[in-house]
């Protein structure tokens, strides 16, 4: 099944002094999701925010909030991200020892349910809970950081993940390094769902994101052919 191209910009590259906004800002400027990268400083190296942020976005869009959790454990606070407004929660398959029992814990929340996997970890992780998502995401930089450069062998792991799927309705995803350069690969190897963060949030305001969102979109449907 081909399901839509989707830019789900990430907020860690807006302007934090306005972050309600720059989330207003992207969507009007044509973004489909908002992206928001949480950390924890101990399953990444690095501490973004929190579900008080995230509640506090709300009321600024309708748009899907694409909440991604770097952290571990995370199943102890997926009830405080639902809560908080997020539409769809991806937890990563290295954060807990039980990835069913979080996965399930999401999906009893009422939310889309996502599972993700860091560079290195092969796809054979995932094998036996393809029949409880709705989306994975391939990880195209080691998690923790932005503005890092797409790792090419992603591109393969995208392919093939995307033949694991077959014909269920899932999400591909992609984050990390995703540029008007790479978007078009990594659409033509499956993926329909594109995390942008600095590919984006780059000029100023709503008309240079309308361009940059455009730009990104176009290359990504050349990519489909």
């Amino acid at each position: 099944m081909t399901l839509p191209i989707r830019i789900a910009p990430s907020i860690l590259a807006a302007d934090f002094s306005r972050l309600g906004q720059e989330v207003k800002d992207v969507v009007d400027a044509g973004a489909d999701w908002v992206h928001l990268d949480v950390m924890d400083g101990h399953f990444v190296p690095n501490i973004s925010f929190g579900p008080d942020v995230i509640k506090s976005l709300r009321p600024y869009t309708s748009a899907f909030f694409d909440c991604h959790l770097m952290i571990s454990p995370a199943d102890p606070y997926l009830e405080a991200f639902a809560k908080a407004g997020c539409d769809g929660i991806t937890v990563h398959a290295e954060a807990g020892a039980h990835l069913h029992r979080s996965l399930q814990t999401i999906r009893g929340l009422g939310k889309k349910v996502g599972v993700t996997l860091n560079p290195a970890t092969p796809l054979s992780v995932i094998e036996n809970v393809l029949d409880d998502v709705d989306l994975i995401l391939i990880m195209s930089v080691n998690p923790g950081f932005g503005g890092q450069k797409f790792i090419p062998a992603m591109f393969d792991k995208i392919r093939a993940a995307k033949a694991m799927i077959g014909a269920r309705t899932i999400e591909l995803e992609v984050d990390g390094g995703i540029t008007a350069d790479t978007i078009g690969a990594a659409t033509a190897a499956g993926a329909n769902v594109f995390v942008a963060g600095s590919a984006v949030y780059k000029g100023d305001g709503v008309t240079a994101y309308r361009e940059n969102i455009a730009r990104l979109k176009q290359a990504a449907g050349d990519g489909r052919g």
